[in-house]
């Protein structure tokens, strides 16, 4: 390698030898003039004026009024499929959190993380998406504290205020966007305060059997112990596994039936296990792909008789959606241009998903042609849905209730008793 680039050189030294004195003497004169200007423009790039400016710390010790904080909740949508969750990781910069706080940093909305009194309402995990996320924050305002009281009795008054989404929406990726904010009583936890979260799963029909999917779905309403139907996540001190489902539905998107039809679950409670919707859409797709009868929902709701859970395959997160955080007596403050530069965003994703969508669909329909025209043995295509789920690699199918089954909660709880991760406390002490 060293020998081609001396040659290089080489070669380079004997074709200025080619050119003329004047042509020379031109061309120092043209590079002498780039390299002035270069230095000029560096040099107002590293002035110490614009030095002093840039490096000036932002005073938030500052007394004034625009120094200020309120308490807010923040509504925020984005496009999970390409980060690696919504919560910070130690390992990776690649999360909607990381890029948030980057963002709310970078506008001087707060200080640092620790003192901004943050809330999430949900912990979406690595390729989870949200149109309603919430967030609480204490953020930097321009309004003083008698203000803020008056703009919570009055919502109308919030035209003084900062304009958050707009502020944010400029340093944040595309596929995150704060749609808008509501001040919120100091005390206020967008976490705790959450009344119910709504998730939406969106899959193909395909062969599915819906009205056997909607039948074993009634079977999940209401209060169970959801420990076969979730990861237990015994490390981090979950051992209570009910939890309260109050709507679940199965829905089309489109009006035309075939095999791509798009339907889409609702499934609503107050709070969710850890993998619980995808463990949930795991089952479901058994049922719909007439592999299990929705009768094994009951059994798996019987933890006597069941106590480990059955391995089975997790839907995939991608058609996962945290689409609604409620809340009692909220004054969303929403505006209506960032609401159609948020809409232009969303627009430029569609157009080319949907472009992609139609041309994978037309290379199925001309390979379907090219069988067809060559009359080869026509072969049935999978289920579509299977293509959400990784299906354990067996060759014949084996009952759900009679396969491997994992740790029980007890077993889990011994463990990390004995790691001293947990500790159980008797509360009738």
């Amino acid at each position: 390698m060293e020998q081609k680039v001396k040659i290089k050189k080489h070669n380079k030294e004997e074709n200025l030898e080619q050119f003329t004195k004047e042509e020379l003497i031109s061309k120092i004169k043209s590079l002498t003039a780039h390299n002035i200007q270069l230095k000029n423009l560096l040099a107002k790039q590293t002035s110490p004026e614009k030095i002093a400016k840039q490096s000036k710390a932002f005073d938030f010790s500052n007394t004034f009024f625009r120094y200020q904080f309120q308490h807010v909740f923040l509504h925020l949508l984005y496009l999970g499929w390409d980060y690696k969750g919504f919560v910070v990781q130690e390992d990776t910069t690649d999360t909607v959190e990381h890029h948030l706080f980057e963002a709310l940093m970078k506008t001087k909305l707060i200080q640092d993380r620790t003192s901004s009194n943050y809330h999430r309402c949900g912990r979406t995990d690595k390729g989870v998406s949200s149109f309603g996320q919430v967030i609480s924050i204490d953020l930097r305002t321009n309004m003083l504290k008698n203000d803020q009281k008056e703009l919570l009795e009055d919502s109308n008054k919030s035209k003084n205020q900062l304009n958050y989404c707009k502020i944010l929406n400029k340093v944040l990726p595309s596929n995150i966007q704060c749609v808008g904010w509501s001040l919120v009583g100091e005390s206020s936890s967008a976490r705790f305060d959450c009344l119910s979260r709504t998730y939406k799963y969106y899959f193909p029909k395909g062969k599915l059997n819906i009205q056997k999917m909607r039948f074993a779905s009634e079977k999940l309403l209401g209060t169970h112990d959801f420990r076969n139907l979730c990861k237990m996540d015994v490390g981090n001190g979950v051992v209570d596994f009910k939890r309260n489902i109050t709507e679940m539905k199965i829905e089309p998107i489109d009006k035309q039936q075939n095999l791509y039809a798009m339907y889409v679950i609702t499934i609503k409670a107050k709070a969710f296990l850890w993998h619980q919707i995808r463990c949930i859409m795991g089952i479901l797709f058994l049922m719909g792909q007439e592999n299990e009868e929705p009768e094994v929902i009951d059994e798996l709701f019987n933890i006597e008789k069941y106590p480990r859970k059955p391995e089975y395959s997790m839907g995939s997160e991608i058609p996962l959606n945290l689409h609604y955080c409620e809340y009692e007596n909220l004054n969303w403050n929403y505006d209506t241009q960032i609401l159609d530069e948020i809409t232009e965003k969303l627009n430029h994703f569609w157009t080319f998903y949907a472009v992609k969508k139609e041309m994978v669909r037309d290379m199925i329909k001309a390979i379907e042609n090219i069988k067809i025209s060559k009359k080869l043995p026509v072969v049935e295509t999978k289920c579509l849905s299977e293509h959400l789920v990784q299906h354990l690699k067996t060759k014949n199918y084996v009952p759900l209730l009679k396969r491997q089954t994992c740790d029980s909660l007890e077993d889990k709880i011994e463990h990390y008793m004995k790691r001293k991760r947990i500790e159980l406390i008797d509360e009738n002490k």
